[in-house]
């Protein structure tokens, strides 16, 4: 990338005047000095989050790892998405990158093996656990980005997992943990009905915590982080549809680290869309010179097949039902997303979730009328209210026998 020299010196890391979302000479640094100490031993000894990946290469045989920072205390941050919404994305890159992994090939359905047993101890835990990981090798410094999966730091065979400290569980999760005769989807729920964060439930799911006894195994993280979401999202839908429409048209709006999210509630029944806008020089987008838009939608019956947009739908309708659920309301959500040039580095789902769950919480804008909420997405988005509506399945119908009025 080129950056002018004046820039960074004005800036330091501060002020982002390059453009984009995250310090490149920060990240650059960390990797080129920071990580390389880190990883130069084959024994990392620290406490785990607890942090588990389990990946999808080579499936039904997959990689399986345990991921601790070299250090001792309280690193729950270190993997927790739901308290990362209030920091930079330096700082998550930061953290992620610092924890060094140890893992190993397990084939999915051998969830007795010793090895995965540990994991299950580990993960049972709310609270982060000492460890040592005697590695192979010393760890890949090559970082690992995807979006549906927090980024990933180093990496290695590992040889022999200790685990030094006592864990800490949960009354709830040591139940469905123990309930051979429990369903996974129930299990998810049962969890989740109980204030366990969603992104410990995924991790659950992940390494072969729930279901029933003959049918547990292992679950990629980018599987079981979208299963999570769906699973969740379909149950709070199904109590939603029992509830009164919204009294109004509701909007919401949130711009966070080069991304504009909004969210557009209409007082009709459940129905449900999310689009987004990748601009020149986005992730997705880097080499590109004209906007991209994609996206998918639900109507009342819900969805069937797998929403070709990805995790992000999923993670955006879980945080919309969310609301609705809170407010005893259903509603007709539209989510708008534009991602604009500079934010050019995968970071995972969590970034939807957790900032629709943001924008959620704070006061809507009530309009009453086509007219204003058109006004409001051609000033608050870049692509405005004609591109918008024509690009929205769901729009579009809404405003196929009104637009001519206000264009």
């Amino acid at each position: 990338m080129e950056i002018r020299s004046e820039l960074c010196i004005l800036c330091r890391g501060a002020k982002k005047l390059c453009g984009y979302a995250y310090c490149p000479l920060t990240i650059d640094f960390f990797r080129r000095y920071r990580l390389k100490a880190l990883t130069s031993s084959k024994t990392v000894f620290g406490s785990t989050p607890p942090s588990i990946y389990v990946g999808y290469s080579m499936y039904p045989c997959v990689w399986v790892s345990l991921g601790t920072p070299p250090i001792l205390g309280d690193t729950s941050i270190y993997d927790l998405p739901e308290k990362w919404v209030s920091i930079s994305i330096d700082d998550v890159l930061l953290y992620r990158l610092s924890i060094v992994y140890g893992g190993k090939r397990v084939r999915v359905n051998d969830v007795e093996d010793s090895y995965v047993l540990k994991l299950h101890e580990v993960v049972l835990s709310l609270r982060p656990i000492d460890v040592e990981l005697k590695l192979l090798k010393t760890p890949h410094l090559r970082p690992s980005l995807t979006d549906i999966e927090p980024p990933m730091g180093p990496r290695a065979p590992i040889e022999e997992l200790s685990i030094y400290s006592s864990s800490s569980s949960h009354r709830v999760v040591e139940k469905v943990y123990s309930d051979t005769d429990l369903s996974a989807v129930k299990a998810v729920v049962e969890l989740y009905r109980h204030s366990i964060p969603v992104s410990y439930i995924q991790k659950l799911l992940s390494v072969g915590a729930l279901g029933k006894k003959d049918r547990r195994k292992l679950v990629p993280t980018r599987w079981a982080i979208t299963a999570v979401d769906d699973i969740l999202s379909r149950y709070l839908v199904r109590k939603i549809k029992e509830f009164p429409v919204i009294d109004s048209i509701y909007v919401f709006i949130r711009k966070i680290h080069r991304n504009t999210f909004i969210a557009i509630l209409f007082p009709k029944i459940w129905s449900f869309e999310w689009l987004e806008a990748w601009f020149p020089g986005s992730v997705w987008n880097r080499w590109g010179k004209e906007v991209v838009v994609e996206g998918d939608y639900e109507l009342y019956g819900g969805r069937t097949t797998y929403a070709k947009i990805g995790g992000c739908y999923y993670a955006s309708r879980l945080a919309v039902a969310e609301y609705l659920y809170s407010i005893g309301r259903q509603a007709t959500a539209v989510l708008l997303r534009e991602i604009y040039g500079g934010f050019d580095i995968p970071i995972g789902v969590w970034f939807v979730r957790e900032n629709v769950r943001a924008m959620l919480r704070s006061k809507p804008i009530r309009i009453d009328n086509e007219k204003e909420l058109m006004e409001i997405l051609d000033k608050y988005t870049v692509l405005g209210s004609k591109q918008w509506i024509e690009k929205s399945r769901i729009l579009s119908n809404y405003f196929s026998r009104k637009l001519s009025e206000f264009l």
